[in-house]
């Protein structure tokens, strides 16, 4: 039982370190895409007028959900990983979010210059 949860406490820890901004990496392979495909699902049924911004508003949602969900996932697996004796991880959260605040404000640049945008808006259609 014990190494069961060690195992399930590993891959948690593993997938919640992807989602956490904790890397360099896993904004732009893994957070980004991710928040880019609910901006568009959520903006979808919206008209013209309003997508945009709900679509730039749905990219930082689904950012910083990617974020606390990668947090949330990473402290389960580490502490089902540790033993009760043992010492709990120290994070810098002070640091994390501000990492979060600036890749924030970098998606938002991005969706400003239209870098990033709704869906359908990357295949213009000619009436």
């Amino acid at each position: 039982m014990a190494l069961k949860r060690k195992i399930t406490g590993g891959l948690l820890a593993i997938i919640g370190f992807m989602l956490s901004p904790l890397s360099w990496w896993n904004d732009a392979f893994i957070n980004l895409p991710i928040a880019l495909v609910f901006a568009w699902i959520v903006s979808a049924p919206f008209g013209e007028e309003l997508k945009a911004k709900v679509f730039q508003a749905a990219v930082i949602v689904g950012y910083w959900l990617t974020n606390v969900l990668g947090f949330v996932l990473l402290h389960k697996g580490v502490s089902q990983v540790i033993s009760r004796d043992g010492p709990a991880p120290a994070n810098n959260l002070r640091r994390d979010i501000l990492i979060s605040i600036a890749y924030t404000l970098l998606i938002v640049v991005l969706i400003r210059f239209g870098v990033l945008k709704p869906f359908a808006a990357y295949f213009p259609t000619h009436n």
